[in-house]
């Protein structure tokens, strides 16, 4: 699961944010899948920008209807419902996007894996966070891991081996503002979204691109680095509100290695460039959870633009390691 309240805060309503006229910019703020969403659109007009707004909205509230874990009438609860042994049918769209899913966790051998509910719930990542104990960790782990899912691409359709759930925390944002991006592809005017740390603009750029500042790893409320962002998404993971402590007295964040079924120890932040949200979201979890020494080298060999923010010890100084994709879009 990734830090609802993030790495990343946007320059909106000063001065130096401003369009020049006649373009109207509006912004609208609403909570969307557990955390807060701010929508700016530009358009000729304000009754063109509110239309926008209503329909980046509407259009982040259907993915949400179809990914939510909470809702019993959403598509992935009707998955984590199906009884094990049963093959369940799934809608053309759910069954692309599992198929994506699924290249993903085999790309990033487990580093990414969404089929983690158990031990989202062994470790209450969604109440108040406790650290489970060696039998409730054993079980967990017996119930996690997408090798326990029977997918079926040519048929469309998924069969449980046992009680394993699935959890869009590590994806769905970024699902949702592709789910944007293609319904305002062929609207004019420029838009952004911010959603719960994750960026997302049209293509076509507010004037010079939309200020965007990465945080501390640390402290969020600390920015470290601006960025101009004129095309495409940014994600970004990191352990901001570490909520759950360890026995050992180690506090951590909410983003769970599923290899191991711990969550991820370190302060470095990743923050990760690609033009498709989705591909954002997934490798920013993945990488996190992959180490700077491990994920700089894998993201770097495939041409990912992706930069970790690492703490300098006894200092408020911060080390960045980018890729060189990133740096390219990005100069440091």
């Amino acid at each position: 699961m990734k830090s609802a309240l993030a790495a990343v805060l946007l320059c909106v309503g000063t001065g130096a944010c401003q369009p020049s006229a006649p373009t109207v910019r509006l912004q609208r703020t609403v909570i969307l899948m557990g955390t807060t969403a701010t929508f700016v659109a530009e358009a000729p007009s304000r009754q063109a920008a509110l239309a926008r707004l209503e329909r980046m909205v509407r259009t982040v509230e259907a993915a949400e209807s179809e990914l939510s874990t909470w809702r019993g009438d959403s598509a992935l609860s009707a998955i984590n419902r199906q009884a094990p042994g049963q093959p369940l049918q799934l809608t053309p769209a759910i069954c692309e996007m599992l198929g994506r899913l699924e290249s993903w966790r085999r790309d990033t051998s487990g580093a990414f894996d969404p089929a983690i509910g158990s031990l989202i719930e062994a470790w209450d990542l969604r109440g108040r966070g406790r650290q489970p104990d060696a039998d409730a960790m054993t079980a967990a782990r017996a119930l996690a891991g997408w090798h326990l899912l029977g997918f079926h691409r040519e048929s469309c359709t998924l069969t449980r081996r046992a009680h394993v759930t699935l959890d869009a925390g590590a994806f769905g944002k970024g699902e949702a503002l592709d789910r944007v991006r293609a319904v305002e592809e062929d609207v004019g005017g420029a838009w952004f979204i911010d959603f719960g740390g994750q960026m997302a603009v049209s293509d076509a750029p507010s004037t010079d691109g939309w200020p965007v500042a990465l945080a501390h790893p640390v402290d969020r409320d600390k920015p470290v680095m601006e960025l101009k962002l004129n095309e495409g998404s940014l994600a970004t993971s990191g352990a901001y509100g570490r909520t759950l402590q360890l026995d050992g007295g180690e506090r951590v964040g909410h983003i769970l290695d599923p290899r191991t079924g711990a969550p991820v120890v370190g302060d470095a932040s990743v923050t990760v460039w690609h033009p498709n949200a989705f591909t954002a979201d997934v490798l920013s979890t993945a990488l996190y959870v992959m180490g700077p020494e491990t994920g700089l080298d894998w993201a770097a060999a495939r041409g990912f633009a992706a930069c970790y923010i690492i703490p300098v010890d006894g200092s408020d100084e911060v080390a960045y390691l980018a890729t060189p994709a990133f740096e390219q879009r990005f100069p440091l």
